[in-house]
């Protein structure tokens, strides 16, 4: 891999702290701001998850990575998002449980366009890697619906 390729996956990570900076601030400003609105929170929840997809897709192209598993990544990612935010609709609060939420998956994917972009060895050692997170992505899709019942069974909210 050379030129343009190598030099959009050493822009990757940086780009996806970035991202992941700005969404925070958005949030908190809105917060403090009381700037908050039913439309903002669908907007947020629906960027959030176009971004991802937008920003992994393109390691279905690269190698070691299949594209069906790359595939699964983005779509199991947009369950675990959908699972969070559902937890408002249940009576619970955002969850943000993991082990592989929206920070993780875009420190794991910063991480591997370094390695990748800086020629680490052995690129095809890393097929496991998509498997694996998909495995624990649907483990943040549990643990996000198994502690919102939980959150609701305390409140005693259960319908």
């Amino acid at each position: 891999m050379v030129g343009a390729p190598k030099v959009a996956l050493a822009v990757l990570p940086l780009w996806l702290f970035v991202r992941m900076a700005l969404n925070a601030i958005d949030g908190m400003l809105a917060r403090e701001h009381d700037q908050q609105s039913v439309l903002g929170a669908y907007l947020n929840e629906l960027t959030d998850v176009v971004s991802d997809a937008a920003l992994y897709v393109p390691f279905a192209l690269v190698a070691p990575f299949e594209p069906f598993w790359v595939g699964t990544v983005i779509v199991l990612a947009g369950l675990s998002e959908f699972a969070g935010a559902m937890g408002t609709a249940v009576g619970a609060s955002r969850r943000y449980d993991g082990p592989m939420g929206k920070s993780d998956r875009a420190f794991v994917f910063g991480a591997l366009a370094l390695y990748l972009a800086l020629g680490g060895p052995h690129p095809q050692a890393l097929a496991w890697v998509m498997p694996v997170l998909a495995a624990l992505i649907v483990w943040t899709i549990g643990n996000r619906i198994r502690r919102g019942l939980q959150e609701v069974r305390v409140a005693g909210t259960e319908r």
